[in-house]
């Protein structure tokens, strides 16, 4: 990492194929997926960064960027030996993913986004001031991002196999916004949660279900064409 951008503090639990988490802005690992981790760190590798100014990672010295940040992320997995993964992200983290897949094609295996957008609407726009007052210095970059975003002419680039979970009830990032992840993304598989925002924490049970499912099913497919290649004639 340069002077500019700090290294990300990152656990590395359980085992199986890699699954990279990216939060949402102003939240961290601990609060966006701490109920549901052990289910998945069961049959993943589940490499879990902070962003700066989250968790244990310092605050960034300059304002963040939307390519610094998911270089970063890929950075904390790839330092830690883990070269190809599944990419999951939550709100901002969505975003991160998406940039994931087209700047890093080479690493990441799958998408999976909850409550994500390709670029801010009019109403989490108009949220931005109240929510900006109400963190913490540290935390305001992670605000000051979002209406810099803009995934659009990413999602028609994204090859991997993806799963959109939109949150039907969400006060802040609109299901709209993941109805328009699925449209754009090649493919995309798509679910609903009757949930808010923070689906992974409101009802993890009912999170989970697709999220393993899926990932389960991409697993599978993977190994299959593990095996075909090994058993190809050379």
């Amino acid at each position: 990492m340069s002077d500019s951008f700090p290294a990300l503090a990152t656990t590395v639990t359980g085992h199986g194929p890699a699954l990279l988490l990216a939060h949402g802005a102003t939240g961290s690992i601990a609060d966006n997926f701490a109920p549901v981790l052990p289910a998945l760190a069961v049959a993943h590798t589940v490499v879990a960064p902070d962003y700066p100014g989250s968790g244990a990672t310092e605050p960034a010295p300059a304002p963040l960027d939307l390519d610094a940040l998911t270089d970063a992320v890929v950075t904390s997995a790839v330092s830690r030996g883990v070269e190809r993964f599944a990419v999951l992200g939550f709100s901002l983290g969505t975003a991160v993913a998406v940039r994931a897949a087209v700047r890093h094609p080479e690493r990441v295996t799958a998408l999976v986004l909850t409550a994500g957008l390709a670029r801010a609407d009019d109403h989490l726009l108009g949220l931005l001031p109240g929510w900006r007052a109400s963190e913490p210095a540290r935390l305001r970059p992670h605000i000051d991002l979002i209406p810099t975003l803009d995934t659009t002419a990413d999602l028609p680039r994204v090859t991997v196999p993806t799963l959109v979970i939109a949150t039907t009830r969400d006060s802040m990032v609109r299901p709209a916004n993941s109805r328009l992840l699925a449209a754009g993304i090649p493919g995309a598989s798509y679910a609903e949660l009757p949930t808010d925002h923070v689906a992974m924490v409101e009802d993890p049970r009912g999170w989970l279900k697709p999220v393993l499912s899926f990932l389960a099913a991409r697993d599978t497919a993977a190994d299959s064409g593990r095996l075909r290649d090994l058993t190809r004639p050379h």
